[in-house]
């Protein structure tokens, strides 16, 4: 353990004493924000510790948090520190047999909940053991609810500050091959992550940012509650689905942290608005396109931004190239639950770089064998909970994190993913095909939004694909021949155990409420292709087919 680092506690009490008057989180009620500055942040925290020992919870038991971000999920957060918790954060859009199956895993005796879109179904999960404390939004019935809290007990001060190898949460991963395993984390590997992160991205109290991807997740809960903590900077909050773009142009953010399914959203946005063939004339004019890229960022609510990032799923090189011509160099990132989300890094941004994930953050080290990635930091997770035969397996001798996914590292120490060793799979053939890497071809098309590659005991393997919306809207025969296209040139550069059958059109959008993708907007490869193995699994002779037609 390094000693210099300190916990998030002792960073709140720092920020309280030398700024305790400054506005810390921004949080949208409608339309207008409701501010909370540091020393605010603070009071509340202590009085939802005081409230919990009040209702007779002991330090060390385990207390769940299910809400969309808001000010009072960071809230919620120091306070279960203050108090000695352990917190169990669920994805607000996990069903409700997730929810159950997390609580009892944790075996978590109460649970916040706060802003959610699908509350009633929701609250079929939560037994009656587990003590219901609800923020004050608009979601399931409670016990407690947020105003009662604040003034039920004596706010907790003289709370002790964590020993930092003792555990501060339990995060769940995002279930994309089975049930969530539960990533024990102490204080010191989230701690140490986010100083890194702060020293690596030198992020400082004039910074902006906007949390919006969900705090359950490990990426925004160390990049963005983390790096705010450890870097004294304000954090603004979204209102709804349809007020983010409102709401990202008012945080004007310095730092955004995103996935590619939104920047390939934005992208399509923008082109739709201007005319493609029109935004490459405008864009390659270098007078003009100078303007026209500012405003464009400002339209974006990006025009501040300094650090822009993309992480949790592959992203086509074509699209940091456009992103370039713009003005905006998007720094790819590689982490996961089980390593506090900093592993792997391009940043500074090196254009050269595109297609690979950067390389080893600070103090973090790599190694790849028999293809495999793997992985050493301070931030590693304990081990996961109550599964100690998973947690050994997953450890090399030397303590490296066996990380699942293959990799390639060139000759600058650059990584480039390859795969997921659990995503291959066999076709009649006998050989594995590896469909991450043909996945990422087929994106480089852009009528393509998203595509899965399937195909075990297939005499081919086949590509599933969702159509952008724009390629929905156009004609038929001419997304064929540019589906044709590409199939054409990926098949004549594989192997030919690997060349693609055909590509079938999905008629049902894949999104988390059909289980489709992960909370992260993974695809889930297993669940795809149970769906849809036998629908394709006559395709051959490099078809293109819509699943409507067949």
């Amino acid at each position: 353990m390094d000693e210099n680092i300190k916990s998030p506690l002792h960073m709140l009490n720092h920020w309280v004493k030398h700024k305790g008057s400054e506005i810390y989180l921004r949080q949208p009620i409608n339309g207008v924000y409701i501010n909370f500055t540091w020393r605010q942040v603070k009071q509340q925290a202590e009085q939802i510790a005081g409230a919990l020992r009040h209702l007779g919870f002991r330090p060390g038991e385990n207390i769940a948090i299910l809400s969309k971000n808001c000010a009072e999920w960071f809230i919620t957060d120091l306070a279960l520190m203050m108090g000695g918790y352990v917190s169990v954060p669920i994805y607000p859009t996990a069903n409700a047999n997730t929810i159950q199956y997390i609580l009892e895993h944790s075996e978590s005796r109460a649970i916040f909940v706060g802003k959610l879109d699908s509350w009633k179904e929701q609250a079929t999960a939560i037994g009656s053991e587990v003590m219901r404390l609800s923020m004050p939004y608009e979601t399931m019935e409670s016990q407690y609810h947020w105003p009662q809290l604040i003034n039920l007990g004596q706010p907790l001060t003289n709370y002790a500050m964590p020993s930092m190898e003792s555990i501060m949460t339990i995060i769940y991963t995002s279930g994309s091959t089975g049930s969530p395993k539960g990533a024990v984390h102490s204080y010191s590997s989230y701690s140490w992550a986010a100083t890194a992160i702060t020293q690596d991205l030198n992020t400082l109290e004039e910074d902006r940012f906007l949390s919006y991807l969900p705090l359950s997740h490990i990426t925004e809960r160390v990049y963005i509650e983390g790096t705010s903590i450890y870097s004294g900077c304000t954090v603004c909050f979204t209102e709804t689905p349809k007020t983010f773009i409102t709401d990202l142009k008012r945080a004007s953010p310095t730092l955004f942290v995103s996935v590619p399914r939104l920047w390939t959203l934005f992208q399509k946005n923008t082109i739709e608005q201007v005319g493609l063939s029109k935004l490459n004339l405008l864009l390659s004019i270098p007078i003009v396109r100078f303007f026209v890229a500012r405003k464009i960022r400002a339209e974006l609510g990006l025009s501040e931004a300094r650090i822009v990032g993309c992480g949790s799923a592959p992203i086509a090189p074509s699209t940091l190239k456009w992103y370039q011509r713009i003005g905006l160099n998007i720094s790819e990132a590689w982490g996961m639950t089980e390593n506090s989300a900093y592993a792997i890094i391009n940043h500074p941004f090196k254009s050269s770089k595109i297609g690979s994930v950067g390389h080893a953050g600070i103090g973090c080290e790599i190694k790849v064998v028999e293809g495999e990635l793997l992985f050493r930091s301070l931030g590693l997770m304990m081990g996961y909970y109550k599964q100690p035969e998973a947690t050994s397996a997953c450890f090399d001798d030397q303590g490296f994190f066996r990380t699942g996914d293959c990799a390639k590292i060139d000759n600058e120490q650059y990584v480039y993913i390859t795969g997921r060793i659990k995503d291959n799979f066999k076709t009649s053939k006998g050989k594995y095909v590896a469909p991450v890497a043909i996945e990422k071809q087929l994106l480089k098309n852009d009528h393509i939004e998203l595509t899965c590659v399937i195909g075990t005991g297939l005499n081919y393997p086949i590509s599933l694909v969702q159509l952008t919306e724009a390629a929905e809207k156009g004609r038929k025969e001419d997304v064929r021949l540019s589906l044709k296209s590409t199939l054409e040139h990926i098949n004549n550069e594989l192997e030919s155990h690997e060349i693609l059958g055909g590509i079938m059109i999905v008629k049902e959008k894949w999104d988390i409420d059909n289980d489709a993708l992960t909370p992260t907007l993974k695809i889930k490869r297993h669940v795809l292709e149970k769906r849809y193995l036998k629908r394709v699994e006559h395709l051959r002779g490099w078809t293109i087919v819509w699943e409507e037609d067949m």
